[in-house]
């Protein structure tokens, strides 16, 4: 991935809202930006946690095994609990397995190709009406109001849950996410190296000036 002189640094995101570490690392991320110098973009990538759970029509089968127990999700909560304090974040939930991410994805997407100025606010939105404020983003309702709040054209944003080229589109972008070696979330991409999980600033920084300065 190579950058002009003038463009700005590019990092690659694969997140899905519905998941909280993926919350927790936009927050790990906004703490690193902030201390950084220099700009550096942030190039979401979706992928779809529930992708192999999900009945042909799109919607989740809740009752398919995905191989994740009780004390999968229990060890997920503690785990999401120290991020927390590490970060200092405060969260309305610890976990939403009943909520389906794939109408905000859609939506995100749409803006992120349409009105790409506005899709980081459209994207913090989304974060924050779901784990700070407990909405479910899944609502077509819930995702036109957020859209509203950031000056986006409401009814592109309700055609654009409803479209199937568009959830074809993504379903393609999940797979080549797979293809890539994208096997969970959060996953930071900077040229060819890659830290995965809800990682610290300290480690961003590594993994972007490390790449940089490995080109001096």
């Amino acid at each position: 991935m190579s950058e002009t002189a003038d463009s700005p640094d590019r990092l690659e995101l694969y997140a899905d809202y519905v998941c909280p570490f993926c919350y927790l690392g936009t927050r790990s991320l906004e703490q690193y930006r902030e201390e950084r110098e220099a700009p550096l973009e942030i190039d979401w990538q979706p992928f779809d946690l529930r992708s192999g759970k999900r009945n042909p029509d799109g919607s989740i089968d809740h009752e398919a095994d995905d191989g994740k127990d009780d004390q999968y999700y229990e060890q997920a909560k503690q785990n999401v609990r120290r991020l927390q304090e590490e970060y200092g974040v405060e969260m309305n939930q610890i976990m939403a397995t009943e909520v389906d991410s794939l109408p905000a994805q859609q939506a995100s997407w749409y803006v992120k190709q349409e009105y790409p100025e506005q899709w980081a606010a459209f994207d913090e939105a989304i974060y924050q009406a779901l784990w700070q404020d407990g909405r479910d983003i899944g609502d077509a309702d819930v995702l036109a109001d957020l859209a509203e709040t950031v000056g986006l054209p409401v009814d592109e944003i309700r055609s654009a849950i409803d479209d199937d080229g568009l959830r074809t589109e993504l379903e393609d972008r999940f797979q080549a996410a797979q293809r890539r070696g994208i096997t969970g979330v959060p996953t930071f991409v900077y040229e060819d190296h890659a830290a995965r999980g809800a990682v610290p600033p300290a480690q961003l920084e590594r993994l972007v000036e490390g790449a940089e300065q490995a080109h001096r």
